[in-house]
This record gives C-alpha cells, structure tokens and sequence, in this order.
C-alpha cells in the first residue's frame, strides 16, 4: 500500500515525540542504519543526550501543543534540509481513566496532545510533503484505538480518533506520491506504562517495537501493528458482536 524501502541510509527523518520510549528508540535505530534523523521533543536534555556522538542528528525541542513552536522548528529544519521523507508522529500522553475517576481537565488535556497535537503537526507537513510530492508521514496510535476498553476512557478515544485520521489521510495522500502509515503498538515498556497496575499482555521493549515499527514502513504497510499476537487477537475481538466482546474484554481485563 506504500513504497518500500531497502536502505535507510541517506534518508531524512524527522521523529516527532523522540526524547524516550518508541521514539528515542527509532531514531537511535536509524541513526544506527545511516539515516539522518531530526529529534524533537518537550525535553532538551533528553534530545541531546541522543545526538552525542551522532553527526548525523539534530535536535529540535518543541511541544507540539504549540503551532507557533511547530512552525518555528519546521522552518529551521527545512533550512537544514531542502527535502525530508519520512515524518513520524510518535508524540503523546496516557492516562488511566474510568467512569468513577473522570476528570475533565485531564481528558480535554490528553486530548489536546494526542489528537490537537497531531494535527498541528499536520499543519507544517502536510504542505512541505505535498509540495515535494513525494515522502511519507506515520501516526502512532495505539491497540487501545480498536475497541472501548477499562481505564481508557480519554486515552482510547484519542487513539481511535488517530486510527480515522491516518485513513483519511491515506485515500486523500496515495495517489498524490505520499506514502502514510497507521501504527498501532499493543503494550510497550515505556515512562508511560510504567505506572500500570494491571497485566500488559505480550509487553514488548521499545526498541524491539521500534525495530517492528521500522520494519512495518521498509515493508510498505499502512496498518503497521505489534505484536501481532496481541494485536490481532484484539482486532479479531472487535468483530465479535458487543454483548461477546463486553464479556470478554471483562474476562480477560478482569476490570
């Protein structure tokens, strides 16, 4: 559904949400394959702990909460790079959330970054890729996008809202030269799982989602998706009619 790509080397990369976990994780294993990688993120320090040692990274703080910052470092990327191929969104939040635990601020928060945030990444590159008619863009969303599901109340609607983005963005994009990717990671060891208390069925570590993650765009695929054990058993469960998948997200969560 995408081109494919043999060779990382000479490619330019700009990972979005860079400074730990997926993030941090791609762009060391691209940096490693010879690509040039630009990492933004919130934390400076983070991101240049990245590119010590790297003459191939540079470093771009921002929060992508705010356009104005996004802009800024989108115009002193494009005086680096005259052309750029891939851009991937891995920036975002978590927080658990039930019925009885509802917060408003904290939803509209997450919401703000996992899907605001998103969006106006999309406002610097979406013209820059059309203009070169041709590169790609990945969205990380999450398994948590697929279904309803105990303690994600807002971060589930936010991933599935990703989920809906990237296929517009698909039928919209393809036929204009501009590869895009949905990825979809099941539970991955990260600062933001850390504080779960609750089983993380096939917890992956985050540079083997990375490697998957990279794996999935050198392939072409647009549904990218790991593990798949996890991932398609959540899929297949989503096809079940909703009084079989309420009893069974209740039996297999016990939440």
């Amino acid at each position: 559904m995408n081109g494919k790509i043999d060779n990382w080397a000479g490619k330019r990369v700009w990972v979005i949400g860079a400074s730990s976990g997926i993030g941090a994780a791609c762009a060391t294993l691209l940096l490693e394959q010879g690509a040039s990688v630009a990492l933004s993120a919130r934390h400076r320090a983070s991101l240049e702990l990245l590119c010590v040692g790297q003459p191939l990274a540079l470093a771009l703080p921002l929060d992508i909460t705010q356009p104005v910052q996004l802009r800024a470092v989108w115009a002193e990327l494009a005086r680096h790079w005259p052309q750029i191929d891939l851009i991937l969104v891995v920036a975002g939040g978590y927080q658990a959330m039930r019925a009885d635990t509802f917060d408003l601020a904290a939803a509209q928060g997450l919401l703000a970054l996992n899907v605001g945030g998103v969006f106006n990444c999309l406002d610097v590159a979406l013209p820059w890729l059309l203009r070169q008619g041709r590169g790609g863009i990945g969205i990380v969303a999450s398994v948590a996008g697929y279904g309803g599901l105990p303690q994600a109340l807002a971060y589930g609607a936010s991933k599935a809202a990703l989920i809906n983005l990237t296929e517009s963005l698909y039928l919209d994009l393809h036929g204009r030269g501009i590869d895009v990717y949905q990825i979809n990671p099941g539970f991955v060891a990260t600062p933001l799982t850390a504080g779960n208390d609750f089983a993380m069925p096939a917890l992956m570590t985050a540079r083997d989602a990375a490697a998957a993650m990279l794996d999935g765009i050198e392939r072409g695929q647009f549904h990218i998706h790991f593990p798949k054990r996890f991932t398609n058993a959540m899929r297949l469960a989503r096809l079940l009619p909703y009084r079989a998948y309420f009893w069974l997200i209740r039996k297999v969560t016990g939440l």
